[in-house]
């Protein structure tokens, strides 16, 4: 992909005293956000992108921090000469709440008791997500989002963002998304979340408090959750029935296959980074996600692009075409790309040439229309 990186970044905070109301009808104040921002917000604040991360992702979509060598998780989609140019755009990630990357989650101070919320945290939703973006939003005094952008739980975020507040969103790009979660989602979930409550130092959700984590658990869930981001030919060309010796080892606890240890390295890795109470909490959220009679009362300016991967089977090009048939109906202006791919569902995270020349094809057709 043509283009620098956008640099050095800082990760800002957005506090907020003002209770956030929640689907649940329970309220979260105080309440903070982490945000990165890139490029320059002009005069008119009309060239600004939103950006949503997925599950496990956060506000760093793009550049270095200064003590970090590892780029932001879209670093090669954001940045100048990028499809979200930064010589543009005023680009603006925010880290979900619920999370653990900075926005108020389960790990954060519960104000009535001082101690981390833990299981005390409220159960949330896709929209109160968007409801503290919004927040976020409202502070940085940006009256208009050119674009709302995203993929897989991003990608719900965007269609979310456009239902709660058409008035504001020009566009929005929603990427291996889908408009409701489907039991065998649902259930990828739910296996999830028990392999994290059935580990014996999950501790009622108390973990952080004893100085440990259910280790196991969450990279039992990782380790399931990977499987359903890639695609069978996408295992088979990578690792395919690859020993890892040489030779099988005959023992069931012994890691005889390269795609068994591949696994257990991404369980491993996720465990170090990653809160396990935030993955109960997301996934939960995830799994309410169902705006489909929204959907069918939707009619806005709003202009819609879709993009789905022929391999990807965790939200397919069928959820992606629900959406798009639904918009239809009341004759929103929408557009659809299906891309060609072996990389499964990560396909939004790796597949960056074909998927950046269709952005950028998109958002300058939004800008001369």
């Amino acid at each position: 992909m043509n283009g620098n990186s956008v640099g050095i970044v800082v990760r800002n905070f957005f506090t907020s005293d003002e209770p956030l109301k929640l689907i649940s009808q329970l309220e979260l104040s105080p309440f903070s956000i982490a945000y990165e921002t890139y490029g320059t917000l002009n005069e008119e604040k009309n060239n600004v992108i939103l950006v949503f991360h997925a599950l496990s992702g956060s506000a760093h979509a793009a550049g270095f921090y200064p003590t970090d060598p590892n780029p932001g998780w879209w670093e090669d989609m954001i940045g100048p000469g990028k499809p979200l140019d930064t010589n543009r755009y005023f680009i603006v990630c925010s880290n979900i709440i619920g999370s653990c990357y900075g926005s108020t989650g389960p790990e954060s101070l519960n104000p009535k008791t001082q101690k981390p919320y833990a299981l005390d945290f409220p159960v949330i939703t896709v929209k109160d997500m968007v409801r503290a973006q919004k927040k976020l939003i409202d502070f940085l005094d940006i009256k208009k989002l050119f674009c709302v952008i995203g993929g897989s739980l991003g990608g719900m975020q965007a269609l979310e963002w456009a239902l709660s507040y058409p008035e504001m969103v020009e566009s929005s790009i929603i990427i291996a998304a889908t408009a409701k979660m489907t039991p065998q989602n649902i259930a990828f979930n739910e296996i999830g979340r028990v392999a994290i409550l059935s580990d014996f130092l999950f501790s009622n959700g108390n973990y952080q408090l004893q100085n440990q984590k259910p280790a196991k658990g969450l990279a039992i869930a990782r380790m399931l959750a990977h499987i359903t981001y890639l695609s069978e030919q996408s295992m088979n060309n990578k690792f395919g029935r690859e020993l890892k010796t040489g030779n099988y080892l005959f023992g069931l606890k012994d890691i005889d296959f390269q795609v068994q240890s591949y696994l257990h390295y991404q369980g491993d890795k996720f465990v170090e980074r990653f809160d396990a109470n935030s993955y109960l909490y997301i996934t939960k959220a995830m799994d309410y996600f169902d705006v489909t009679k929204e959907l069918l009362e939707l009619k806005t300016k709003t202009k819609f692009l879709l993009i789905s991967f022929t391999s990807d089977w965790l939200f397919s090009t069928r959820q992606s075409m629900e959406i798009v048939n639904l918009l239809r109906k009341n004759n929103n202006h929408v557009s659809f790309t299906e891309i060609e791919s072996d990389q499964g569902h990560d396909s939004f995270l790796l597949n960056f040439e074909v998927q950046g020349e269709i952005l950028s094809s998109f958002l300058e057709g939004i800008k001369k229309s």
